[in-house]
């Protein structure tokens, strides 16, 4: 029988164990993500991804007669595609090892399908601050003219949620319109939108100017080794080495803060206006109606987001 596990596959480091491994590995070809498996998803040409085929063979050879994705997941006892929202992923939720991590829980595995998309006119950098195990995140800025291969994660509203409390306050989601920001899917379906965790505080430049902005989701041993280099400040605060700086930022919240106050006060920050121009989940009468596409109010004291009213593929993709 095919081993089908993550650390069979190669995916066994996670990012929130393991900071120094950020992003962790992410997926390269359509995947369902399922009880801490991955099985391989076939694009229908032209076709929405409900209709994509699931290999579930137990051996080396394909299936005889492959599942629809969306038969499959409400077999599963899991809400099918169109009732599913498309998010972004810039950094670690690329990677189903730490994508399991934050959404699984004892005896409810997580199931995602997950897949690699050419997104248009946006760019991967790192976030202006430092997270909460340690690491420098990556997050999006625009980048006009550029075509980034990236990966969306179609979440139900329960995933969506718990990714969210992992995001915030740091990241603000938005709703990336698909006619200013084209994504086109393996099937050659172009998107009418997906979600996005944007840097409430920008992304950073490179501390000796030469990058702007500086690149992410590279070796996060490399990063952190330059940035140090760039400022005493946090060579006093984190150093000497990465190792250092990951256990020290881990272990403290003050550090985190006072290292995240120091690329401000550094003029590293490069702001992302647009990005976190784009509309959001939220809603101004907790028993009325959802609004998903009013901007959020900056003295809504549930912050940038709403309960409920996330907008799904179905939406999404389809008139309303």
């Amino acid at each position: 029988m095919t081993d089908r596990t993550l650390p069979t596959l190669g995916f066994a480091d996670t990012p929130a164990k393991h900071p120094l491994t950020y992003p962790g590995r992410p997926i390269t070809r359509p995947t369902l993500l399922t009880a801490g498996e991955l099985w391989e998803l076939t694009p229908t040409p032209g076709g929405r991804l409900g209709t994509w085929t699931v290999d579930t063979s137990p051996g080396a050879g394909p299936t005889e007669n492959p599942e629809p994705l969306d038969t499959l997941l409400t077999t599963l006892g899991h809400p099918p595609t169109p009732h599913r929202h498309p998010v972004i992923a810039v950094g670690s939720n690329a990677s189903p090892a730490q994508l399991h991590h934050k959404l699984s829980r004892p005896g409810h595995p997580a199931t995602v399908p997950m897949v690699p998309v050419d997104v248009h006119g946006i760019a991967v950098g790192c976030s202006a601050h430092i997270g909460r195990y340690g690491y420098v995140a990556s997050a999006p800025y625009t980048a006009p003219g550029a075509r980034t291969p990236l990966v969306i994660g179609w979440l139900d509203t329960e995933q969506l949620a718990a990714v969210d409390a992992t995001e915030y306050p740091n990241y603000r989601r938005v709703l990336l319109p698909g006619t200013e920001y084209p994504m086109v899917m393996p099937s050659g379906e172009r998107l009418g939108g997906a979600y996005l965790y944007v840097g409430e505080r920008g992304v950073l430049m490179s501390p000796d100017g030469t990058e702007r902005p500086l690149p992410g989701g590279g070796d996060q041993s490399a990063l952190l080794t330059r940035l140090l280099a760039g400022s005493p400040r946090l060579r006093e605060l984190l150093g000497p080495d990465p190792g250092t700086w990951v256990a020290r930022a881990a272990a403290d919240p003050a550090v985190r803060t006072s290292g995240t106050r120091i690329f401000q006060e550094e003029g590293w920050a490069l702001p992302q206006p647009d990005l976190l121009r784009c509309p959001q989940d939220e809603h101004k009468d907790p028993d009325g109606p959802a609004d998903p596409t009013s901007p959020a109010s900056p003295t809504d004291p549930r912050g940038p987001r709403g309960p409920r009213g996330p907008k799904s593929y179905g939406a999404l993709t389809s008139p309303e």
